[in-house]
């Protein structure tokens, strides 16, 4: 599913079409986490196949940075910055919101997003064809984990091959963040609640 508002139309196309959930996969939040690595990567100055970091939620306004998991060929983001100092907390802060806000700056110029869905989609179909069991972000289905995220499509990181979705990957999220990916899930909920 590469339309908007994707986590629900993910989910309302699984309620429709009857297939399993593991088989209707939806972008998520594949593009906004391409966005932040390419610009936590031109921060910092670092290709941006050495950063590694998540967004996660809705694909939307509620999304959010996963930062007790970004890092730097593998060292943590925090302790990075403190040897590097190529950026501050209130420039993290920026950054992200930057990131968040991308499609509305690219819509108010170009009156559509085409050509970043389309990169982030071909990487998903790429993942399926060649059965790669590598890790996208992408919308899946949550059946409570995350206390209490359940019955809704919602934007994680996920292992993708042949067969679709292999399994979610359940990152330990700090409490700001297991908030903030509660809240994100409540509001898509509460919008497919109000039609299933």
């Amino acid at each position: 599913m590469a339309a908007n508002p994707v986590d629900i139309l993910t989910y309302s196309t699984w309620k429709f079409s009857g297939f399993p959930k593991e088989r209707v996969i939806g972008s998520g939040t594949s593009l906004d986490t391409a966005r932040f690595r390419q610009a936590l990567a031109e921060k910092i100055g670092i290709d941006a196949r050495s950063v590694h970091a998540y967004i996660m939620g809705e694909h939307g306004d509620s999304e959010f940075a996963v930062w007790s998991h970004a890092n730097v060929a593998g060292v943590k983001l925090e302790q990075w910055l403190q040897e590097n100092r190529d950026i501050d907390e209130e420039g993290l802060v920026r950054l992200f919101e930057s990131v968040r806000d991308a499609a509305y700056s690219i819509i108010n110029k170009k009156g559509a997003t085409f050509y970043g869905i389309a990169v982030a989609f071909a990487r998903i179909t790429k993942a399926i064809l060649n059965d790669e069991n590598t890790v996208l972000p992408l919308s899946v289905y949550r059946y409570g984990q995350y206390q209490g995220v359940k019955d809704v499509f919602i934007g994680q990181p996920a292992i993708i091959g042949a067969r679709g979705i292999v399994r979610p990957v359940n990152l330990p999220l700090n409490d700001a963040e297991l908030q903030k990916m509660q809240s994100s899930a409540g509001q898509v909920k509460r919008i497919i609640t109000n039609f299933f």
